[in-house]
């Protein structure tokens, strides 16, 4: 009989999607945590007495969460959306400085030939924010045009304004979040691996969905996305294996 395994750290986690075919396997993100639940509902029979007299096991549902260390777009596709993702985007442009010209009060942001939503205009000096009009504005607004030329008043003549816009850009990946029709979701195996001592741990989930994807950003800590999901068994019957490395 060989040394039983202890484990340590998240280990290693890839998705293949099932649902499409030649799918590239994708890292989850280097893992921060895996947790695989099995979870049966337990049946008990009673007779005049208060302990059971027998008790059979019902339906098994096997459940995970994974929480990963960086944000990968491919990988939240491959376990949530399961879109045909594009490439480029958009990017933000924050608090672009600009001084308010003489005639005619208007100002062109850097990236006016790829520009593509307003998101606000502030003054330089005080932070306080310029309402937005849909044109002739007066002291304290502004309005905008679709090729990214921003108008003033004449009386705001000289004043520093901070723009923030967002342009299109060629690089990136975007995930077009659609609404499908229910039912609509991708499924995927997932492979764990894990080792410790030259002893590996390892796990494969034949079928599975993800019920959940959150992020959250706070102060004075990293955005670790999170995702929850679902284990079934494949068309065969078969919902996965875990191997141990002892041989009892």
């Amino acid at each position: 009989m060989t040394t039983p395994l202890d484990a340590f750290g998240p280990g290693v986690l890839i998705v293949t999607r099932t649902d499409v075919a030649n799918a590239t396997p994708v890292n989850i993100g280097y893992a921060q945590e895996f947790q695989p639940e099995f979870s049966a509902t337990i049946k008990e029979l009673y007779g005049q007495n208060q302990f059971p007299l027998d008790a059979a096991r019902g339906t098994v549902k096997v459940t995970g969460k994974i929480k990963a260390a960086v944000l990968s777009g491919i990988a939240w596709n491959n376990v949530f959306f399961g879109q045909t993702t594009t490439t480029g985007g958009i990017k933000w442009n924050y608090q672009e400085a600009a001084a308010i010209p003489a005639t005619p009060y208007q100002v062109t942001v850097v990236n006016s030939a790829t520009f593509d939503k307003d998101l606000g205009v502030t003054f330089a000096a005080t932070g306080l924010p310029l309402v937005k009009v849909a044109s002739a504005p007066a002291t304290g607004q502004y309005s905008v045009s679709g090729a990214g030329v921003y108008t003033f008043a004449a009386a705001d003549t000289t004043l520093g304004v901070l723009i923030t816009y967002t342009s299109t850009v060629t690089t990136g990946q975007t995930i077009p979040l659609t609404n499908q029709l229910l039912g609509t979701s991708p499924t995927f195996q997932l492979d764990y691996y894990t080792t410790r001592n030259n002893k590996a741990l390892v796990a494969r989930f034949n079928q599975c969905q993800a019920n959940k994807i959150a992020f959250a950003s706070k102060l004075e800590d990293f955005i670790m996305p999170e995702f929850d999901i679902a284990m079934f068994a494949d068309s065969s019957g078969s919902v996965g294996k875990i191997v141990f490395p002892e041989v009892a």
